[in-house]
């Protein structure tokens, strides 16, 4: 059971780091404690499941219009989202919050690089067999 929650727990200690490494980086991102900051990048890592998906669907005239550009604010939106919901967590403007996501996300695919391995079995795979219902 637990090699099943492991990419959980990477990709969650992943996007503390970079949320953390950003709150140093950008002037106007602060978190008031650590609990805040592990909130933070559990909510944010649900929102980006949950959230963004819809987003993304329901704005998609716009998003094409832009050439995907309108997917940066998505992802500003996200981390206000997040900054909303965690008392701790602070962002203050929208700007911060998409020069922050940039970052973000750039920060977690480099460290995911070096932390995850390359054995295929390892990555998610739809089932070859079965129903689907």
């Amino acid at each position: 059971m637990l090699n099943d929650l492991t990419p959980f727990l990477i990709h969650w200690a992943i996007t503390a780091v970079s949320l953390w490494v950003a709150s140093h980086l950008f002037r106007g991102l602060k978190f008031d404690s650590t609990g805040a900051l592990v909130v933070s990048a559990l909510l944010l890592g649900l929102a980006n499941a949950i959230v963004k998906p819809l987003l993304i669907v329901l704005t998609l005239p716009l998003t094409l219009v832009t050439f995907g550009l309108f997917l940066l604010v998505i992802n500003a939106l996200m981390i206000l989202l997040v900054a909303a919901l965690v008392k701790g967590f602070r962002v203050s403007g929208f700007w911060t919050a998409l020069f922050a996501s940039i970052f973000i996300s750039l920060l977690s695919v480099v460290i995911g690089s070096f932390v995850t391995s390359s054995d295929p079995a390892e990555k998610v795979q739809m089932p070859q067999t079965g129903n689907w219902l």
